[in-house]
């Protein structure tokens, strides 16, 4: 009875996800091709009311992509090698995050251009890095993680006095 369950599951899981890729409007996918004409293997999916993100294979990379519903082009992400991050990049992480490894380093293009973005770590502490090319850090954010830890840790130190007095 369970393996029959899990299949209804996975028959279920399957016809909704190619439901949602039959769904995706026509001017969007046309879009897609036309900016990723090399593109394999789409997989697409609703972010939200206004915007589709495709997952998709091209030149041996794992690529995701966002489209607002009129077509429009918002961003592309993919994965990267440590050994492909640029120079000055490099030489930001190395000098601004001294101590912090790399979790996972990613591009992120959008119409403004392209950053590096990095979860970066250091024993407790989590970072989510944006760098342009050049070395220059756009955007830096705890990650919310250690942000609910830090929140407990408050509350432990606040019982901890309520308890003093």
């Amino acid at each position: 009875m369970k393996k029959l369950s899990l299949l209804m599951l996975v028959a279920i899981m399957t016809l909704t996800q190619a439901f949602a890729q039959s769904k995706a409007p026509s001017n969007v996918k046309a879009a897609f091709s036309k900016k990723f004409p090399t593109a394999k293997k789409a997989s697409w999916d609703k972010e939200n009311e206004t915007e589709w993100e495709v997952e998709f294979k091209m030149n041996g990379r794992d690529y995701s992509a966002n489209f607002l519903n009129d077509g429009t082009w918002k961003e592309t992400e993919y994965a990267i090698k440590k050994r492909e991050i640029p120079r000055a990049v490099k030489r930001t992480l190395n000098t601004q995050f001294k101590g912090y490894d790399i979790e996972e380093s990613e591009v992120s293009e959008t119409a403004k251009g392209k950053v590096y973005e990095f979860a970066l770590e250091k024993g407790d502490s989590d970072l989510e890095v944006a760098i342009a090319p050049n070395g220059t850090v756009v955007k830096k954010e705890v990650k919310k993680d250690n942000e609910d830890k830090d929140s407990e840790n408050d509350n432990e130190n606040d019982n901890e006095n309520d308890n003093e007095n």
